[in-house]
């Protein structure tokens, strides 16, 4: 996602400055046109603006305040913004120490995968200041669609607006593929019902969209199954702790962790849809006529 995203920036005349934990991506950088940086400080120490992509929270707190981390060095009146799905809690922690040094922080997690990071057709969803925001839009229409810039609310809002859309997102895969194993194991042909949920009030953009990839036996490769069972883990909790009923929520973040706990830290969003088929027998796979 970084990658890409630093390209654009770059391609529209900002002057960018990349630091990245795999000293390997010096030459990618350099040749989108960005300058490259050794260690997070580097990168910050000059800027107005920091932009994070990030694996999670951990790699967040570490690029901002671990060894060599960016926080420390940014200069004073800068503003961070952290486009990582991360959980509120350790972004909070960040976000105050980080307008404790008057840093301006936006949370402003990114949607749409490394397609609409190389296109600048990214989504965000916005927490932080509005004032913030506004200031900061002619950069971010330069990675994301300007009509898709939703401003959720102030910091945190963002973090929690994006584990939501990811959760629902999470959960219709794992009840589309227990609907489609019933349907397959009583006998419809499985393109005919595809079409049929899409073309119906039970329409997903799941199904909608990504479906068909499932049916060809394509688990998403794109994201890590840690990360989706880390992300799940963070928003089932912040629905223990504030005493919400989330049975679907706590659900589909054990179906992930049992997932995780099948294949290991491997790269697959959909492979808890695999581990329901390992468990019924079945491959859901559309074998057209």
């Amino acid at each position: 996602m970084g990658l890409p995203m630093c390209a654009n920036l770059s391609a529209a005349g900002h002057e960018v400055i990349a630091a990245d934990a795999r000293p390997s991506r010096e030459q990618a950088v350099t040749e989108c046109g960005a300058r490259w940086a050794a260690t997070p400080a580097g990168a910050a120490s000059r800027a107005s603006l920091l932009i994070t992509m990030l694996p999670g929270p951990a790699a967040v707190s570490e690029v901002m305040t671990g060894t060599g981390g960016a926080l420390a060095a940014l200069p004073p009146q800068a503003t961070w913004i952290d486009m990582t799905s991360s959980a509120p809690a350790a972004g909070r922690v960040l976000a105050a120490a980080a307008r404790a040094r008057g840093i301006a922080v936006l949370d402003a997690p990114a949607g749409g995968g490394p397609a609409a990071a190389r296109a600048g057709t990214l989504q965000l969803f916005a927490g932080g200041e509005a004032t913030v925001l506004d200031r900061c839009h002619p950069v971010l229409e330069v990675l994301a669609d300007p009509a898709r810039i939703v401003h959720a609310g102030g910091n945190g809002a963002g973090y929690v607006t994006k584990l939501l859309v990811n959760l629902l997102w999470f959960g219709q895969s794992i009840a589309t593929a227990e609907a489609l194993l019933i349907g397959s194991q009583a006998g419809l042909d499985l393109g005919v019902l595809r079409d049929a949920l899409a073309d119906s009030p039970a329409s997903s953009a799941f199904i909608r969209n990504d479906l068909d990839a499932l049916l060809s036996g394509d688990y998403l490769p794109a994201f890590g199954l840690d990360r989706c069972a880390e992300e799940l883990t963070a928003i089932a909790q912040l629905a223990r702790d504030l005493g919400l009923p989330s049975d679907m929520t706590q659900l589909t973040e054990q179906t992930y962790q049992r997932a995780l706990h099948r294949y290991g830290p491997v790269k697959g969003e959909l492979l808890a849809v695999a581990l329901l088929e390992e468990q019924a027998g079945i491959r859901l796979r559309h074998h057209p006529h």
